[in-house]
């Protein structure tokens, strides 16, 4: 009896273990499609391009630790009822998607959630310019990633013709106050530029060229970003200068090495929303209810995906 407990408990033992693995999975996941892209970049350049990478170990552990930080903040902003938006842009192949990855990952989807809004329909361009992006903001007790946000029209609208100078010049005239308005209303407001160099994108444009994985994040519009870079560096510098307001300031990442702009940027927004830990009652699991009359119907073998694996 007692060695059928103990391979019992062993069993049990090995099943939590590996449901611990594979909640870490996700993670390495992503990291292993970023060593791809190192192992790609190593093909294409002779530069030791990872000697400045933070040591791995570092990384991952001071990652999970600030994503611990992040699920406290999520259960202060619920319990508090906080409205928490946060604006995310940069160049194309920057490393927003990556960072936003890092911050939801661990995160409730109901609370936390990630807008990025597909170009504006026809009705959409007749409204006001603000509007579409209002239906996203928070409800008490939510955050809200903003993958590219109103600023559009400072920087892709302006450089790709997308809008006339009237437009452009009301959106300067309008954001800051539309922006005071949001602060007024209660909303906790950040904004983040992710600033790589010009080396930086090319090279990263190149990776994702030779990436059957990645080619899908290359558009057109991506293509002519990349002829025009020293037009979007006009309009970005135009837009920090215009709207850098002391309300609601730009924080600018350094993110040419992506995993230090990752950190940097975690660390740095969970240093703007002053949080505690909120206590939890104790989880006690409840006794599953038997029934010696239930019988479970047997399921169709038919219906089971193949166990191909």
């Amino acid at each position: 009896m007692n060695a059928d407990k103990t391979v019992a408990l062993s069993d049990y033992e090995r099943r939590v273990h590996a449901e611990m693995l594979d909640s870490f999975d996700e993670e390495l996941e992503m990291e292993i499609d970023d060593d791809r892209m190192n192992e790609l970049i190593a093909e294409a350049t002779t530069a030791a391009s990872t000697s400045a990478d933070l040591e791995r170990h570092f990384y991952f552990k001071e990652l999970f630790r600030l994503q611990g930080e992040l699920v406290k903040l999520q259960d202060w902003v619920v319990h508090n009822k906080l409205k928490v938006v946060v604006l995310f842009e940069g160049r194309d192949a920057a490393g927003k998607g990556g960072v936003i990855k890092r911050i939801t990952q661990r995160l409730n989807p109901r609370v936390c959630r990630v807008a990025a809004l597909p170009a504006p329909s026809e009705r959409e361009r007749t409204q006001w310019y603000f509007q579409r992006y209002v239906s996203h903001l928070p409800a008490a007790g939510e955050m809200v990633l903003f993958d590219r946000s109103w600023y559009n029209r400072a920087g892709v609208e302006k450089v790709m013709g997308f809008c006339d100078e009237d437009e452009y010049e009301e959106f300067f005239r309008t954001v800051p106050e539309f922006e005071k308005m949001l602060l007024r209303s209660g909303i906790i407001l950040l904004k983040y530029w992710f600033s790589i160099t010009d080396d930086e994108q090319e090279l990263r444009f190149k990776m994702r060229i030779h990436d059957p994985l990645k080619q899908w994040k290359l558009s057109p519009m991506d293509m002519e970003s990349r002829r025009r870079w020293e037009d979007y560096t006009k309009a970005k510098e135009t837009m920090l200068e215009r709207t850098h307001i002391p309300e609601a300031p730009w924080w600018i990442i350094e993110a040419v090495d992506k995993k230090k702009a990752r950190l940097n940027c975690i660390h740095h927004l969970l240093s703007q929303v002053p949080y505690a830990e909120i206590e939890r009652d104790e989880v006690v699991l409840p006794e599953r209810v038997h029934n010696p009359d239930y019988l479970r119907n047997p399921v169709p073998a038919e219906m089971f995906v193949p166990a191909v694996y």
